[in-house]
């Protein structure tokens, strides 16, 4: 694995749907490398499989059928482990052209060999920051009081009174307003800020190999949104942690990521160096331009102009095409490839300096 310290391979995570009695493919052969010490930003819009992604990491997906292929390698020091590894047995899958078409899932045997493989890594050497903090903190028992046991459970600090020290210094490390008078607060009793902060404290107190951080600025207001930002830039440089970050903000990738993975579909469609992804270029992917185009800049807000919208809808991802996914929304295939496009799937090709754009517009 060299540098990297986590590795996706070909990661497919499905839901059936029983209204459409269809597999609804959120994640479909998702491949990603995570390198020690870099940020890795994951953009799109919503629908597109991000935070799929992250739970399917962690082992969190429990609807059916949830993973049923794919490898992810996890390596760290003396622990290296596939957290897939052998799920495979307890899987039965039917195919028909290459897509799945039916999944037989021995959902116990799953979940069982799954928490085993999980067991000292998820919420230890992988932590996670939740999209709504307050529904992911446990509302009876004080903040304190849960980031005592993430320090208790993951950490050599197992005395009370030393976790409480280590808990304290963490809430004072994410700046958190009057940190003793928070420690005893139920996370109610937080405004949204506040209770972010304390759930960055509390992945962090685990000391944690890679974080990950699902929308982390969702659902706070603007200043607040950019004191969060400021403090996450803080922690990479003063921690230098290696984080997997999904927004769907540029400005928020923009300014924490070293390389971006922009997904549409349930599919990786461009990954690249930060400045190289979000350029807007020609030398990006047609998804990638119209979500940068997307953004209003100081000129637009100015005059104000109409925001410049995606055009179509986003895909289904219960019918999927046979080619490019993105093929009906796009406004920038040409005659040389609109066959192609329309027919068949491109894969990810070489658009130079490290970055790799599946368009068959890059096709050598």
């Amino acid at each position: 694995m060299s540098a990297s310290l986590l590795k996706i391979d070909n990661l497919r995570t499905y839901f059936y749907s029983r209204s459409k009695r269809a597999f609804i493919r959120s994640v479909d052969g998702v491949s990603l490398a995570i390198n020690r010490g870099e940020t890795l930003g994951i953009v799109g819009e919503s629908g597109c499989g991000k935070s799929v992604t992250a739970l399917s990491v962690m082992g969190l997906i429990t609807a059916t059928p949830g993973v049923i292929t794919g490898r992810i390698d996890f390596a760290n020091g003396t622990l290296h482990r596939n957290l897939l590894d052998g799920l495979d047995q307890s899987v039965r899958l039917s195919e028909e052209e290459g897509r799945i078409m039916d999944v037989v899932k021995d959902s116990g045997a799953w979940q069982r060999q799954s928490d085993r493989l999980q067991r000292g890594v998820r919420g230890g050497e992988i932590a996670m920051i939740f999209q709504n903090p307050k529904a992911s903190m446990n509302p009876f028992e004080p903040v304190g009081a849960q980031i005592v046991e993430a320090v208790r459970l993951h950490t050599e600090h197992t005395g009370k009174k030393e976790a409480e020290q280590r808990a304290l210094h963490w809430l004072e490390r994410v700046r958190i307003d009057s940190p003793r008078l928070r420690f005893h607060n139920h996370p109610y009793g937080l405004s949204g800020g506040m209770c972010q902060r304390a759930m960055i404290a509390m992945a962090l107190a685990a000391e944690p190999s890679l974080l990950i951080a699902d929308e982390p600025t969702t659902g706070l207001d603007a200043t607040i949104q950019s004191k969060i930002v400021d403090l996450l830039a803080e922690l990479k440089a003063e921690i230098g942690i290696t984080t997997l970050l999904i927004s769907h903000d540029m400005g928020v990738i923009g300014r924490l990521a070293d390389r971006v993975a922009v997904m549409y579909g349930g599919r990786v469609v461009e990954e690249g160096g930060a400045q190289q992804v979000l350029a807007g270029g020609e030398g990006n992917h047609p998804y990638t331009r119209a979500l940068i185009a997307s953004i209003p800049g100081a000129a637009e807000v100015r005059q104000k102009s109409y925001l410049q919208a995606i055009e179509g809808d986003v895909l289904d991802t219960i019918n999927i095409p046979a080619g490019c996914r993105f093929y009906e929304r796009c406004n920038r295939v040409t005659e040389a490839v609109r066959e192609r496009c329309a027919d068949c799937e491109p894969q990810l090709f070489d658009a130079g300096s490290g970055q790799r754009v599946r368009c068959w517009l890059f096709a050598p």
